[in-house]
């Protein structure tokens, strides 16, 4: 042992910090002598060699700074919500009143109201295609027939039939403007303040149509709200009785209003199939989207629905909840957005329902306006075209839906209805029609004798169709 520790006696006591040399013989000052000089006899031979890539060897010698990051938190379990407890109080009542004092407020609302006022709705609609227009001009774009046929050639896809109207399976009856709330993405402009509704004459030339067409399997009913005008429940029933599917396009909201205590119920003992706008889980981006108080009430109608069986497996009765996005970007994809309401309002809320939609905001009315006035119309019809899918082509609604609109005038979608570009027969092949009204252009529900008399008509388009082909698409 002595040996050993004599070994060391040249090791500056400085260095193993002894005060007493005896103490040089210990285990402890033995294992630090040895790693110093252990050290020291490879220092000569590790600078010798090249240095390794080491990309994180960079560690700051102000010591002093370092910080200890503190950890993370687990992330706490989500709670039910806590406002279940005392939600039926808080939806007592009407939403309209918080829709008109909203509409006051906003100064979006009060622009466009002004400009309507100073320029009439049809000269509005039109400077609004203007401004669709002429960001396609800048983006170097053609027209939507010329750019569709274009891409689908480069996919070796068959443009035989491209855009002419195939066999009519969908009648979509949008049968008033009036809603209880003011989205402001709403393509159709609807709110408490329009008043326009199909009357009984209208709508019982539409259930003709109907039964005089087998081919159509559905009804759509949609608006403005549907349920609060006032032919919903003849066409509803009248639909049914015809062994058609029947589908209510349901702000959710509606079925909360005063007077409409019972609507639920009706849907579910007439088996409509409810089709509900439902843009987020969370209270925030709802109300923002679609009014204060909208999010608590779609909420609780979720709930109603449930109690009758919708959503529920076995029962029969169908809801399916349609995804638009808040701002000018594309939505999710459809399948993992599903899975994630699925979980969100099952745990959150105890909310059940079959299918989720996502859909594309349509750059017209209220949401081309939202993108004119941030300067992002432009940008935001550039995502469209960069975003063109061919395999939405097929399955876009102007094929096979038949839309009409509250005076009965007939359209190839509800995009078109609300930029007035109806059906004329002068887009019909080779098949005369006698136009019984001189007032418009195009042609009505008292003009046709069924279906079949539109049966492949080309499909009018504009500038707005970008909408219906990007991403997942808008129909």
């Amino acid at each position: 042992m002595y040996a050993v520790c004599s070994s060391f006696r040249s090791v500056p006591r400085s260095i193993l910090r002894v005060k007493d040399q005896r103490h040089l013989c210990s285990p402890r000052v033995i294992l630090a002598a040895t790693r110093l000089l252990s050290s020291g006899s490879g220092q000569s031979e590790r600078a010798s060699k090249p240095r390794a890539d080491l990309p994180d060897y960079k560690t700051d010698i102000n010591i002093h700074d370092h910080k200890l990051k503190r950890p993370d938190k687990p992330p706490p379990p989500v709670p039910r919500w806590v406002g279940l407890d005392d939600l039926k109080k808080r939806v007592q009542g009407s939403l309209i009143p918080e829709t008109l004092k909203h509409m006051e407020e906003n100064e979006d609302f009060k622009i466009t109201a002004d400009n309507l006022r100073k320029l009439g709705q049809v000269k509005l609609t039109r400077e609004e295609r203007k401004k669709r227009q002429r960001a396609l001009y800048n983006l170097g774009v053609p027209n939507f027939r010329d750019f569709v046929k274009s891409r689908l050639k480069e996919n070796d896809i068959s443009v035989e039939g491209l855009l002419k109207r195939k066999k009519t399976e969908v009648l979509q009856l949008n049968i008033g403007l009036y809603c209880n709330q003011a989205c402001n993405h709403c393509h159709v402009e609807s709110s408490p303040k329009r008043k326009e509704m199909m009357n009984r004459q209208t709508a019982e030339r539409c259930i003709e149509l109907l039964a005089k067409s087998p081919e159509i399997h559905t009804l759509d009913l949609t608006g403005g709200a549907p349920e609060l005008c006032q032919e919903f429940r003849y066409l509803a029933k009248a639909g049914r009785d015809l062994g058609r599917q029947v589908i209510d396009r349901c702000n959710l909201t509606a079925l909360l209003e005063p007077g409409q205590e019972d609507t639920a119920q009706f849907l579910a003992e007439n088996q409509i199939k409810v089709i509900a706008s439902l843009p987020c889980y969370s209270a925030k981006n709802v109300n923002l989207q679609r009014g204060r108080g909208v999010f608590d009430k779609s909420i609780q109608a979720l709930l109603v629905l449930n109690s009758l069986g919708y959503g529920i497996p076995g029962t029969g009765l169908e809801i399916d909840l349609v995804y638009n996005p808040l701002g000018a970007f594309l939505p999710p994809p459809q399948e993992a957005l599903r899975q994630q309401y699925k979980e969100e309002l099952m745990s959150i809320f105890g909310i059940q329902f079959n299918e989720l939609y996502t859909i594309t905001n349509m750059p017209i009315k209220r949401f081309a306006d939202f993108l004119y006035r941030r300067n992002e119309l432009q940008d935001y019809m550039d995502v469209l075209v960069r975003n063109f899918n061919p395999e939405t082509v097929p399955g876009l609604m102007c094929y096979n839906t038949l839309n009409v609109n509250w005076q009965g005038q007939i359209y190839d979608c509800d995009f078109n209805q609300q930029m007035d570009i109806g059906i004329s027969a002068k887009k019909l092949p080779d098949r005369a029609i006698n136009q019984k009204s001189s007032k418009s252009p195009f042609l009505s529900i008292w003009d046709i004798e069924n279906v079949d008399d539109l049966l492949g008509a080309r499909v009018a388009i504009d500038n707005h169709c970008f909408g219906c082909t990007a991403g997942m698409g808008s129909s």
